[in-house]
Parts: structure tokens; C-alpha cells; sequence
């Protein structure tokens, strides 16, 4: 986890990924979800047909409209305020595809939680499809999986 002298790994220099398609807005995903901006990251995403996104305990979360997409980012950054939790993020690899209207992208990232001194890790592998839409980017579906996880058993009973 950051510390106040501690720069964010989404604040770090990305040169093997900086130039390809939809880095930047996948930066900002995760800077929304770091921050718990719900408004910026609805602004970024309009996903369709939902998201299979990761919960606090590394299990998966279906959310198949965009009413469960609201609740589910509001009631998680509520929660997360509420406890005093911090998340970040670390690319880990990243790759992407970008077409006149649509594209993909798969990221590879260590997403961490830090809750009362105690930080559990998450290996993730995300596919995010893209579409063009009034002439900007915007996220239309993310698939999220857990590819690993070192969650603290003080953590799952806090």
C-alpha cells in the first residue's frame, strides 16, 4: 500500500504500455476505483451487457444491468469509506487491439486491499472490450478473474 511519501503504482512511468490503445483509460479505471470517484469511472463506462468484477474477498461478482452496475460500485465504495480501506493497483502486463468501433484490451495487475494495518493481495486477469460511442472511448464490458490471492484470515473476520 501507498503512504503519503509513497507514489501510487498507477502513478508510475508505463513506457512498455503508454502508447497502446486504451491505456490511458485503463489507467483512469483503476484511478476510479483506487479513489472511489463512482462519477468518473460512470462517465468512463457503459457497460452493456454488465461486468464479472471482483469482490473484497477475491470471489467473483456477476452484475448483469446498469442499476446492478450502480448499486454495486456505490455499496462497494461505500463500504470501503465506511471501514477505512484502501485499494491500489500495479500493471503487471497490458495489451490491446483497437478497431474502427470496438476494441479489446487485457490487463494483468496485482490489485491490493489494506484494511487496519493488514494488506491482502489479488492477481487479476481483466478483459475490457471498448466501444466507440459519440466519438470517445468507453468501456462496454469488463471481465475480471482472480488468478491468485494472500488474504489474511484477520481480514476475512474484520
Amino acid at each position: 500500500m501507498t503512504t503519503a511519501t509513497d507514489i501510487s503504482p498507477l502513478e508510475q512511468l508505463h513506457p512498455d504500455h503508454r502508447d497502446k490503445p486504451f491505456f490511458d483509460l485503463t489507467l483512469d479505471l483503476l484511478r476510479c476505483v483506487r479513489d472511489h470517484d463512482f462519477a468518473k469511472l460512470a462517465d468512463i463506462c457503459d457497460d452493456d451487457f454488465g461486468i464479472i468484477d471482483i469482490a473484497p474477498d477475491g470471489g467473483n461478482v456477476a452484475i448483469r444491468n446498469q442499476a446492478e452496475w450502480d448499486a454495486w460500485f456505490k455499496n462497494l465504495f461505500a463500504q470501503l469509506d465506511t471501514l477505512g480501506a484502501e485499494t491500489d493497483s500495479e500493471i503487471l502486463a497490458y495489451d490491446a487491439v483497437e478497431g474502427t468501433d470496438l476494441g479489446y484490451s487485457v490487463l494483468e495487475f496485482r490489485q491490493t486491499l489494506e484494511l487496519r494495518g493488514m494488506v491482502a493481495t489479488f492477481e487479476c486477469m481483466t478483459t475490457i472490450v471498448w466501444k466507440l460511442q459519440d466519438g470517445r472511448w468507453r468501456e462496454a464490458r469488463w471481465h475480471g478473474s482472480v488468478l491468485s490471492r494472500d488474504l489474511p484470515d484477520e481480514m476475512l473476520a474484520a
